[in-house]
């Protein structure tokens, strides 16, 4: 058994009830926090339990089993953190036991907002333009990774599916005044998809749908809606049409569903993952994912949601890069530190410095060993049970269970005999 001196320990997550999470024990998030017996948590079956936070970030700490927050206890016992990172990120407060990443798992049953995230400059003005709404100064790019079945929009489509969609669907086309929409389709099929131009002509699209007035576009849903009904579909609009018909189901009226028309469609198995760096178009359908980003809680939203919409910050924050879903998608790898290569372990690594994310999946009495990173770990127990080692010690864990490993600390996992064993842990390591 560990403790708080040792370099990993088991910390205390907190969870989130929005509206669109998952209902009572249909949701990983109420799942994990159960069998953990995440202190005060008592599962609700009419209760949608959407996210379950594991990190340092002030809206929702994490505790060490004492009470002790997760940021104080290392901001008292810097070398879990790690001399590199703490000089790389002091800006971020690293110094303070601030992490640069935070881990989460979301449990989606509807429509998340239509959203993006701001990069770092806009991030900072519009936490001082708006701390009520914006409560930090960090941009937050994101990786998703499906633990069950996965869907979601993300990212622009190519501009040709987008002119293709004009074509095919009138009440969506019927949004978008004459103009801009014949200079988009004179553009869509560009050998230069990101040329000035076209990403012009793509935000002026945009923008069009974002902002058209209500009575106007109550109008064309109804008329999509009621077409899709009787069958009356383009084979073109065969893939979202029943996406589109389950959105208008949970936001009846709203401009968001129109971005199914616009944004990629993407359907996920376990142990796929997207990436979105700031700037990128994005909607979490339905699902349950292993989610991190940089730590921050910086959402700007323009449609699907009852929350605040920003669609001017929306719009003028967008990259406007138009390409297949396939852009988004992180490659897993082999993963291998301190030239210990570990066969059970997968790698992803998006491009940027914040963190990255490791899973191991080992049968019935296998094990599996991580080399030492230079910088501070938070590992969630997925599935099964077993125990994770060091030096001369050990700590059992299961299924929900949360805990942090320390910088430099070599780790090595066991499965229990009789049952697998998935963890997920993210990380960051200064290269």
């Amino acid at each position: 058994m560990s403790s708080t001196k040792a370099p990993i320990f088991k910390i205390i997550p907190t969870t989130q009830k929005y509206d669109w999470g998952k209902i009572g024990s249909s949701s990983k998030v109420a799942q994990f926090a159960s069998k953990s017996k995440v202190p005060e948590f008592a599962l609700d079956e009419g209760t949608p339990y959407a996210e379950l936070w594991m990190g340092t970030h002030s809206s929702s700490p994490a505790r060490l089993l004492s009470g002790t927050t997760l940021a104080s206890h290392l901001a008292s016992h810097k070398q879990l953190i790690g001399t590199r990172v703490l000089e790389r990120f002091a800006d971020a407060g690293a110094g303070e036991g601030n992490l640069p990443f935070l881990l989460k798992v979301l449990a989606i049953a509807k429509a998340l907002s239509i959203q993006t995230h701001p990069d770092k400059k806009m991030a900072e003005r519009l936490h001082k333009e708006r701390p009520d709404i914006y409560k930090d100064a960090n941009h937050k790019p994101e990786m998703a990774i499906a633990i069950t079945d996965f869907e979601a929009l993300c990212g622009f489509r190519p501009l040709s599916q987008i002119s293709t969609f004009l074509e095919s669907t009138p009440e969506f086309a019927a949004l978008i005044p004459t103009a801009i929409a014949g200079e988009f389709k004179a553009l869509s099929g560009s050998n230069s998809p990101d040329g000035p131009q076209e990403r012009a002509a793509l935000k002026n699209l945009f923008a069009a749908v974002m902002t058209a007035e209500k009575e106007a576009f109550v109008v064309q849903l109804d008329k999509l809606i009621r077409r899709y009904e009787v069958g009356g579909t383009s084979s073109a609009e065969d893939e979202i049409k029943e996406l589109v018909l389950r959105i208008n189901g949970q936001f009846p009226a709203d401009i968001g569903t129109f971005c199914a028309f616009i944004l990629n469609y993407v359907r996920m198995v376990p142990g796929e993952a997207i990436f979105l760096a700031a700037g990128e178009p994005h909607a979490y359908i339905s699902g349950d994912i292993i989610e991190c980003m940089a730590t921050s809680d910086n959402v700007i939203r323009a449609g699907l949601t009852p929350k605040l919409r920003d669609v001017p910050n929306l719009v003028a924050g967008l990259t406007y890069l138009a390409s297949d879903h396939r852009k988004h998608l992180v490659q897993p790898t082999t993963f291998s530190a301190s030239s210990r290569v570990s066969p059970h372990t997968t790698l992803y690594d998006p491009p940027i410095p914040e963190f990255a994310v490791l899973r191991t999946v080992l049968s019935a009495g296998e094990t599996e060993e991580h080399g030492q990173i230079d910088g501070p770990s938070i590992v969630i127990v997925t599935e099964g049970s077993g125990d994770v080692s060091w030096d001369s010690d050990s700590l059992e864990v299961s299924e929900g269970d949360v805990f942090f490993i320390g910088a430099n600390t070599p780790a090595k996992f066991r499965a229990n005999k009789g049952q697998g064993f998935t963890i997920f842990r993210a990380f960051v390591e200064v290269e």
